[in-house]
């Protein structure tokens, strides 16, 4: 089994002990959060900065602010306040991260937005240098937020002819309702949204004292200190943000959507846990066996093995800072619709009642340790489970206790943890592709 040991560090001073992946972890000045493993393997850089500045904190009426704002960041820079560095076009952005062979990313989730950069340690400095910038002065051009609205309408009206978009619209608004999370763009949403709106929105949350800088790579401590500082320097500092109204559990109810497509494609599902939620481990084991674990998951055996009523089902949980869905999701013909749901309903039914058996969670353990090894086989897939750490939260010794933890969860602890979880009651169910009833 691989061992992945990790430093914990709970204070403003980073106390690093040396492991095989150690996470170095401590607080800026101005309060932006830095997570760090030193890798000299390759003269490599990645580096993300992530904010609290998702999709939940559209405004009403305004759904795809958060979108627009990441989307547009390199659009054009303005002038910095202190004279010394001019603006830049889009053109002068793309061949100024192009001439040091940087690649710059975005992220979006209904949680965080943020930036991603990639970079030889050579050339870092100017790389950095313009990603602070185009985090910290983004002038959001007129002529260019049109363009991005434009293409973002296309889009969703594109998608609207799509049973796959139609049923996930469908399915978050049953989940969600009126909550952050089920705040969903539209042609009126987007046409709503001004230059204004993303001045406003990147001033509130684009902020040093709420970032997550996470780095991998082959730079000393002392120098990715001085990256996240680079990094943050220019950001203002925020105000606190009011809390988010709760996730709510709305009865499940059955919706069926029209279209013309020959297959129908079906979700079922309920708001299910989040980042922190103590039944983590036994959800994410128990669900291995229920519909994660491909085709030696029980849906998959009994919706498409035993009856070929579907050429795949699935299952999953979705873990956010509230939480987030518990999906199944399957396409059948239209006339195996219902017959397709009835399996699937009493499959999860029987599994709710007996939990899973003794061969199926020692498979479903030995699978999810035995594959561990691929989470963190990169430094991007490391980078991605640092700022998730960051950004949640979650002990820094997340990774080194994550084998243990899976191998010590037992089939009474899936059953439990999936009846508190997941009721029969609550799992809303979208169709798209079959008559409605």
């Amino acid at each position: 089994m691989l061992k992945i040991i990790s430093s914990v560090v709970l204070c403003v001073a980073c106390n690093a002990s040396y492991a095989a992946l150690q996470i170095q972890s401590w607080t800026l000045n101005n309060g932006a959060r830095v997570l760090f493993v030193e890798n000299h393997t390759i003269p490599m850089l990645d580096v993300s900065v992530d904010f609290d500045a998702g999709s939940r904190r559209d405004p009403a009426g305004k759904s795809g602010t958060a979108a627009l704002t990441g989307a547009m960041l390199a659009r054009g820079i303005h002038a910095a306040p202190t004279g010394n560095e001019g603006a830049l076009s889009e053109a002068q952005i793309s061949d100024a991260f192009a001439d040091t062979a940087a690649q710059r990313g975005g992220r979006l989730d209904d949680d965080r937005a943020g930036a991603t950069l990639r970079t030889l340690v050579t050339e870092r400095e100017t790389a950095v240098s313009l990603l602070a910038r185009v985090l910290a002065y983004p002038s959001f051009p007129e002529e260019f937020l049109q363009r991005d609205k434009t293409r973002t309408i296309s889009a969703i009206k594109e998608s609207l002819t799509k049973p796959e978009a139609i049923a996930g619209k469908a399915f978050s608004k049953r989940l969600y309702g009126s909550h952050p999370y089920g705040q969903q763009a539209d042609v009126a949403s987007i046409e709503a949204i001004t230059r204004d709106d993303l001045l406003a929105f990147h001033a509130k949350y684009y902020v040093a004292n709420r970032a997550v800088v996470a780095l991998i790579g082959d730079v000393t401590r002392a120098e990715a200190d001085q990256i996240a500082q680079q990094l943050t320097q220019r950001l203002p500092q925020g105000e606190a943000l009011p809390p988010l109204p709760p996730v709510t559990i709305a009865p499940g109810e059955e919706e069926r959507i029209s279209h013309q497509a020959s297959q129908a494609h079906i979700l079922i599902g309920m708001p299910g846990m989040a980042r922190h939620d103590p039944d983590h481990f036994a959800l994410t084991v128990g669900n291995y066996v229920l519909g994660g674990g491909g085709f030696v998951s029980r849906l998959m055996q009994q919706v498409r093995e035993q009856r070929g009523l579907s050429y795949g089902v699935s299952s999953y949980f979705i873990p956010m800072a509230q939480p987030g869905p518990f999906q199944i999701s399957l396409q059948t013909k239209k006339e195996q619709a219902d017959q397709a749901l009835q399996v699937v309903r009493s499959t999860v039914a029987d599994y709710l009642r007996d939990g899973p058996t003794p061969a199926e969670l020692k498979a479903a353990k030995d699978n999810l340790i035995g594959g561990f090894a691929l989470r963190i086989d990169s430094n991007k897939k490391i980078l991605e489970n640092i700022a998730a750490i960051g950004f949640y939260d979650l002990p820094l010794d997340y990774l080194d206790t994550w084998t243990d933890k899976v191998s010590k969860v037992t089939a009474a602890e899936v059953k439990a943890a999936f009846q508190r979880k997941i009721q029969l009651d609550k799992l809303a169910t979208v169709v798209v592709g079959a008559a409605e009833k």
